[in-house]
């Protein structure tokens, strides 16, 4: 994947991302199985499905684990810009604007880059809640805009 124009000179306003949190539930404790969300191609995320994804799983865990039994991790930041160039529509639009000269476009959200099998979400759980860290996660899946796979990382005595 081409990596997006990200020189910050000609960009006057940067947009905030929406994701709040990247680290959620019990931050101290050690788990002894940690389940991750990995994205199957190369594909851009914005930060507001990103968001989406993270409110999905996280409400999930916290109803199922309590407070203190998971910990969740969004492993991507959103750092690329992406600009828009508004087109005028409606009676007399084609005396207003230019069209495509000049055409540097607006700043209007954020994106991360993600590569293949990359990483996205991981969940560091107990080994009695391994099946809702694997819904919570199916249920961020749900909310990306690319097909992902789940992958235990620790724990693999565990019977799938």
């Amino acid at each position: 994947m081409v990596r997006a124009y990200t020189r910050r000179d000609y960009v006057r306003k940067i947009p905030g991302s929406r994701i709040v949190q990247y680290d959620m539930g019990n931050l101290t404790d050690e788990f002894p199985v940690k389940v991750t969300l990995a994205v199957k191609e190369p594909t851009r995320l914005s930060h507001n499905s990103l968001e989406a994804a993270r409110i999905a799983s996280n409400r999930y865990m916290q109803r199922r684990a309590g407070r203190l039994g998971y910990h969740l991790k969004i492993r991507v930041y959103p750092h690329e810009i992406v600009r828009e160039n508004p087109m005028a529509t409606g009676a007399g639009a084609d005396r207003v604007q230019n069209g495509m000269r000049k055409s540097f476009g607006k700043s209007v959200s954020l994106e991360a880059a993600v590569k293949k099998n990359q990483k996205i979400i991981s969940v560091d759980i107990d080994k009695k809640n391994f099946l809702d860290a694997k819904e919570a996660l199916k249920r961020a899946s749900m909310k990306l805009p690319v097909s992902c796979r789940i992958i235990v990382e620790k724990g693999e005595e565990l019977v799938l």
